[in-house]
């Protein structure tokens, strides 16, 4: 078994981790896009996840995410809390995106597949 995309987060860590790969639907953060992380989660978790994530490629992300929903047990409805939250971060921008949408959209299949 592969243990490369298992790791040691804390629920925070992840959730900072998902906010930012979903920010990024669009290929890039913007400034209300960070400022709405920010309020969620802790400026230094921020800083140092974020810069986890600049070094994934998408395959790691998915992985790592997939198995961060089992490690710490996710429910359905814990998982509509993140879906939740990561529509807060898309409409922190202003505008809708249809590479968001379909984010959300594939970000939610695959979250409740386990």
């Amino acid at each position: 078994m592969d243990h490369s995309f298992e790791t040691d987060w804390t629920r925070e860590e992840f959730k900072a981790y998902l906010l930012l790969y979903a920010a990024r639907a669009n290929f890039f953060e913007d400034e209300g896009e960070k400022e709405a992380i920010l309020a969620m989660v802790n400026p230094l978790t921020y800083k140092r996840i974020h810069k986890e994530l600049e070094e994934d490629n998408d395959y790691q992300s998915i992985q790592k995410i997939l198995f961060s929903i089992e490690k710490h047990n996710y429910s359905k409805e814990r998982v509509e809390f993140l879906i939740s939250d990561i529509q807060k971060i898309f409409d922190a921008s202003g505008k809708s995106d249809i590479l968001e949408e379909n984010m959300l959209r594939s970000l939610r299949k695959l979250m409740f597949i386990n």
